[in-house]
Parts: structure tokens; C-alpha cells; sequence
């Protein structure tokens, strides 16, 4: 069921080829980079409207996972904002907290800190090697244990694939739960219009989103 706030014509990436082929990430990441600190506060502005009808979805206190927007994403702020106001809990996510794998790499199964400030800016972090910040609390939360994450994205089609930066940590925690059918957690896209494209090639082990949040609306899948 599809929300009527929602552009009926997104912007789409076409391909000639007759295989699916993903537009390169490139492609979202320069437009996300291209816009201004002000226009990204006011498209989060925009965006956090259609939070209520989230909300309308969702038991009193529940756990939600957000994160850092750290590479021109959709300003997760005002996510933060909201839980406060609403007493529910927030809580960010920790990448290698699962120490390495036999090849030894990282473990790519996120957990979860809860947060204890009102402004993400204040959150004492430490940048992982890939990149993004991360707080390092021992309070740590399996994804199993929220109620609604939300995704970090770079594409979305109109199935609710989502295409991520590539390293595979959402899918890979996420994996297990979707499979076997639990109702949680909640897998919720944030992100701005211009980063959903009318279909996406994707793998059997790609984790789709419930549902999705731009600055026009709200969709379900």
C-alpha cells in the first residue's frame, strides 16, 4: 500500500542493456554531496513530517536504530529529535564490536549503543576504519532487539531493494531475522527523492526495506 503523499514519478535511472544493471553509486553520492548543509537540514525538515505516520505503526517506548550521517545523507537529526520527544529509545549503531572473522575481518553484524545526548554532534565517537564514526559503549544491543531500523541507503528501488555502499553490514545483520519471518525489526529507508530509481538488481541474500521516508512522504512495501 503505497502513502498518496508520495511522488507517482520518481526520478529513474535507465539502462539499455538487457540485463538489470545498478546506476554507480557515484551517480547519488555527488548529488548528495552537491547540496548545501542548509538544504540538507531543510529537506530533513521536510522529511520528518511524515515521521507520524511511522508512529502510527509503532508501540509506546520502542528501541529504534538510527545513525551517524556522516557522507551527505539525509540528516538524521531531527530522527533523534523525535524519539526524544516521544520517549522512545534511540540507539546507534557499532561496526567490529563482534571482533574478526576466521579471514580475519571485521564481523559485518552491527550492534547497537544507546544514545544519551540530545544532539548527535555531542556523542563521544571514534572514526572506524571505513570511515564512519561510532561510539564505543559497552551497552550493547543485537538488531534483534530494536523495533525499527533505520537504513542508511544510497539507492531504493520501488520493490524497496535497497542499495547500500557496498560493505554489506545491514544485510548481513539483518539477514537472519528477515529470513525466518520476524516481524521486527522494522526496516525503514531515509533518504532524499532523488536517491529512488524504479528497479534495482539484487541478490538473494539482500535485505529489502519495510518501508521508506523522503522528504515528499511515507511508502510501504
Amino acid at each position: 500500500m503505497h502513502s498518496k503523499t508520495m511522488p507517482t514519478e520518481p526520478k529513474t535511472f535507465n539502462s539499455q542493456e538487457p540485463t538489470l544493471s545498478n546506476p554507480p553509486r557515484r551517480h547519488f553520492t555527488r548529488q548528495r554531496r552537491q547540496l548545501s548543509d542548509g538544504e540538507r537540514r531543510q529537506l530533513a525538515q521536510s522529511a520528518s513530517l511524515h515521521l507520524t505516520k511511522l508512529q502510527q505503526r509503532l508501540p509506546t517506548h520502542v528501541r529504534i536504530g538510527l545513525y551517524y550521517d556522516g557522507f551527505g545523507e539525509l540528516p538524521t537529526q531531527l530522527i533523534l529529535d523525535w524519539c526524544q520527544r516521544l520517549g522512545y529509545f534511540p540507539y546507534l549503531p557499532v561496526v567490529g564490536s563482534l571482533g574478526r572473522t576466521s579471514n580475519g575481518n571485521d564481523d559485518k553484524r552491527l550492534r547497537f549503543v544507546p544514545v544519551y545526548h540530545s544532539k548527535l554532534v555531542n556523542v563521544p565517537t571514534r572514526i572506524h576504519h571505513l570511515g564512519m564514526k561510532q561510539n564505543h559503549s559497552r551497552a550493547l544491543l543485537c538488531a534483534s532487539e530494536l523495533d525499527v531500523i533505520i537504513c542508511p541507503l544510497v539507492a531504493v528501488d520501488l520493490n524497496g531493494n535497497r542499495m547500500g555502499m557496498g560493505g554489506g553490514f545491514y544485510d548481513t545483520t539483518l539477514g537472519k531475522s528477515y529470513r525466518s519471518g520476524a516481524k521486527k525489526p522494522l526496516k525503514i529507508g531515509w533518504c532524499y527523492d532523488f536517491q529512488i530509481v524504479e528497479q534495482l538488481a539484487h541478490q538473494p541474500w539482500d535485505v529489502p526495506l519495510d518501508g521508506l521516508i523522503t522528504p515528499s512522504g511515507i511508502r510501504w512495501f
